[in-house]
């Protein structure tokens, strides 16, 4: 773990500067995942299976080698559990146990150059999990599967358990691919010392299994108990948010968003359509325009809600572009363009459109997202960034390298602050797409 601008903590901290990165005290590749990543270095590619498992894959044999330390005390036991698929949870917290046996316990994850934390440091939430229902069966699933995993001389007792259970269920971290996919889950000692706001000033981006922490603002020093980042999505609605902050790390959001009343997120559009105010559905009329609401609007509304959420929620693992337009036309004058809902519908098309190659389609649900993103997500932010990268890159597909040059600029201005410029995503990705537009806007300009 190494971290940066500690000697002075009165210097101003610059936007975009890495103020912590680390590697994982331990962590999983995604099981759905686990046959298109490796599980040392998580990168994609071509992959060989370990011959002792059959379970996990690798690039090669240094991956493999340098893996050994934590696979071998695993490997017999996952040939074991064939043909089942061992839980991530399960994995991950075989993975701790088998490692704090092994002196893990005194491993330390520096967040400045003397301040560090331990496993046993990071909170538990022993007593909030023991009176969570789900939680608890949860938990209970889990120790019936490590049971079997692992030899009754590995595990602690169930109290011990619990507070690994509890500290990897409210720390881990989940670890984003370039395109901010989940590809696994790790715990990281030093990273998680920092707290949660909806409105943050720092973000987390992951270069294989490397944690990065930067700054999204200037800051007039690093104070790490000023530093903040999100824990979950932030395109949620106030209610929404502060319900999984709640359900999951067991406390209730009061940062400045929250506080904030958000009359656009769950609001209807003006049945007045000339009118662009969003309108709350219990109210009577438009709060600009006087519009009576009717009793069937109201009705509609609450329907085409109902149908958007079902499904939303059924295309939660595979989006589908018929599905996703036949919801946006139901929204249409229904709606508010800012309604989370609707936002949420416009990605799933977008995502639907992309897999399917419908590159018109693509562009131009990427476009109709961009205000949302904005709006919910900031100007600077990692998705932010990778909307405007895509966009750019299908309009070069598009051929319209004007309008990719500009869209790729935006991108340009928001991943050097969200990832820099030494990034893999910055160098092997945004550069080369940068210089293609550039030299295509110009080939036409030469050529008109």
């Amino acid at each position: 773990m190494r971290i940066k601008n500690q000697r002075c903590k009165r210097v101003p901290v610059n936007r975009g500067t890495t103020i912590l990165y680390g590697k994982p005290f331990a962590y999983v590749v995604r099981s759905v995942v686990r046959d298109e990543r490796c599980d040392h270095c998580l990168r994609s590619g071509k992959l060989s299976k370990c011959s002792g498992c059959q379970y996990v894959y690798y690039c090669d044999r240094n991956c493999q080698k340098e893996s050994w330390p934590t696979h071998k005390a695993e490997c017999a036991r996952l040939k074991k559990v064939l043909p089942r698929v061992l839980p991530d949870a399960a994995r991950l917290m075989a993975r701790i146990i088998l490692k704090l046996n092994q002196g893990g316990a005194d491993e330390v994850g520096y967040y400045t150059e003397n301040n560090s934390r331990k496993f046993k440091d990071l909170m538990s939430h022993y007593s909030d999990i023991k009176v969570d229902a789900k939680r608890m069966e949860h938990f209970t699933t889990l120790c019936g599967v490590l049971f079997q995993f692992l030899d009754e001389t590995h595990l602690p007792n169930i109290a011990e358990l619990m507070g690994i259970y509890g500290r990897m269920c409210t720390n881990s971290f989940n670890i984003l691919d370039l395109d901010m996919n989940t590809i696994g889950v790790g715990i990281y000692l030093g990273a998680s010392v920092i707290d949660h706001s909806c409105k943050p000033n720092a973000v987390v981006v992951f270069e294989g299994t490397t944690v990065i922490v930067r700054t999204l603002m200037d800051l007039p020093s690093l104070d790490w108990s000023q530093i903040r980042i999100s824990y979950i999505d932030l395109l949620s609605s106030n209610n929404n948010r502060r319900e999984e902050l709640r359900s999951s790390y067991y406390f209730w959001c009061d940062c400045e968003r929250c506080k904030k009343e958000e009359p656009m997120a769950e609001a209807a559009a003006c049945p007045n359509s000339s009118c662009d105010s969003p309108c709350s559905i219990e109210a009577d009329e438009c709060e600009k325009c006087g519009e009576k609401m009717s009793v069937e609007f109201k009705e509609t509304f609450r329907e085409v809600v109902d149908f958007t959420i079902h499904h939303l929620e059924k295309m939660k693992t595979m989006a589908y572009l018929d599905v996703s337009k036949i919801c946006l036309k139901k929204q249409k004058g229904v709606m508010y363009k800012f309604n989370i809902q609707h936002v949420r519908t416009l990605e799933m098309a977008h995502i639907a459109a992309m897999n399917l190659k419908c590159w018109e389609d693509a562009e131009f649900y990427g476009k109709e997202l961009m205000p949302g993103y904005l709006l919910y997500y900031g100007e600077i932010h990692p998705l932010t960034g990778l909307l405007y990268l895509t966009t750019g890159k299908i309009q070069l597909h598009l051929g319209k390298p004007k309008e990719a040059l500009r869209a790729l600029n935006k991108a340009n201005t928001v991943l050097m602050i969200t990832h820099g410029d030494k990034h893999s995503l910055v160098k092997e990705e945004l550069r080369p797409l940068l210089y293609q537009a550039v030299m295509e806007s110009n080939s036409g300009i030469h050529s008109a």
